[in-house]
């Protein structure tokens, strides 16, 4: 073989070796960054302070000590993700599909910010109703869940969007949405306005027929999974509760909200001096709700320095173990009820 052909040879062989081995890493970091896997990450998330996340305007704004919401953190997990959660004694691996259920991803996150607005609206409905406020409950628009009904639906909407109008006339809540709807057929065209990702939309949407799985009755619709999105209201402006965005999903923020909007609504200063942490469903009524992932809250309260934990009572035992095996100092109080947490707070001397 001549020099000059043994030297392009030899050139292709380095060639090939180049690409194979670039092949190689990329294929590595697919397999091991980018390739999902059937598995989902819990660890402790965050403690965060309340008080920015809501305002009261005429409201008592001191205060010495603070509330804090916790949150766990939940990750769909790569293969490297898996390696180094296996060495985290505060890592939970568990299937992607116990927490999805027949829900798609963007299903189940749309669900949790409806169940955060939902949580929102209970937490000032049951401080208005322990501080005495007089309100009222005011349907602002309807929210999207999912698009059960067909490729037809899918087409139009989305997971999450915000759906104000159907042929110019307001739709805020499901009755009005009904009514609107039983004067059109199925096949009809309507043009609805959306709000997806802040930004409005408009689409033309043709009515499907839906059955009544109670009365086997047919009627045009939309073909969507709707909930109505309300706001509670005080009668004084004043009073009024306003949210910031918490980018933060799911009920279990409920009794913390509330602890900070009662003692925004009313004189004094609730925490007493203290960095109290909690977490807890509230309903209208004020009664306190288990939650899951109790003992990741319980670690990112811990890190925080909190003095006083807020738990539901049905969730007292699972975290009594957690704080028990991570040695923290700080105190858990269950609760059953908002009027348990106000109650210990009062008893609580002002920390010098």
């Amino acid at each position: 073989m001549r020099e000059g052909n043994k030297m392009q040879y030899k050139k292709r062989r380095e060639g090939l070796r180049l690409v194979l081995y670039l092949f190689m890493v990329a294929l590595l970091v697919y397999v091991t960054v980018y390739m999902p896997t059937p598995y989902i990450i819990y660890q402790p998330g965050s403690a965060d302070v309340v008080k920015p996340m809501l305002s009261v305007q005429k409201g008592d704004h001191e205060e010495k000590g603070t509330f804090m919401m916790t949150t766990v953190s939940a990750s769909y997990a790569n293969l490297v993700m898996l390696v180094v959660s296996a060495f985290n004694p505060n890592a939970e691996i568990d299937q992607k599909q116990a927490r999805l259920g027949d829900k798609s991803e963007d299903e189940y996150a749309a669900e949790q910010v409806y169940l955060m607005s939902d949580s929102q609206s209970s937490a000032v409905e049951a401080a208005y109703h322990e501080a005495d406020v007089p309100y009222s409950i005011v349907p602002q628009y309807l929210f999207i869940f999912s698009t059960p009904e067909g490729d037809e639906a899918r087409k139009n909407f989305k997971p999450g969007d915000r759906l104000s109008e159907v042929d110019g006339q307001p739709v805020t809540n499901n009755d009005s949405l009904s009514s609107l709807l039983k004067t059109k057929k199925v096949g009809d065209v309507v043009t609805v306005k959306l709000i997806r990702g802040g930004k409005p939309l408009e689409e033309k949407v043709n009515l499907i027929e839906l059955r009544d799985k109670d009365t086997n009755k047919t009627r045009p619709g939309l073909g969507v999974t709707i909930a109505t999105m309300q706001k509670v209201e005080s009668k004084d402006p004043g009073l009024r509760v306003n949210f910031a965005n918490t980018r933060v999903g799911g009920p279990s923020a409920g009794l913390m909200f509330t602890m900070e909007i009662y003692n925004q609504l009313t004189e004094g200063d609730l925490t007493k001096g203290y960095q109290v942490a909690g977490t807890g469903t509230i309903d209208k009524d004020g009664k306190v709700g288990p939650i899951g992932g109790v003992q990741h809250k319980i670690v990112a309260a811990d890190r925080k320095h909190a003095e006083f934990f807020f738990v539901p009572k049905d969730n007292y035992a699972e975290a009594k173990a957690k704080a028990d095996k991570i040695k923290t100092g700080m105190k858990l109080v269950p609760v059953n009820t908002l009027e348990d947490a106000i109650k210990y707070m009062d008893a609580l001397q002002v920390k010098s």
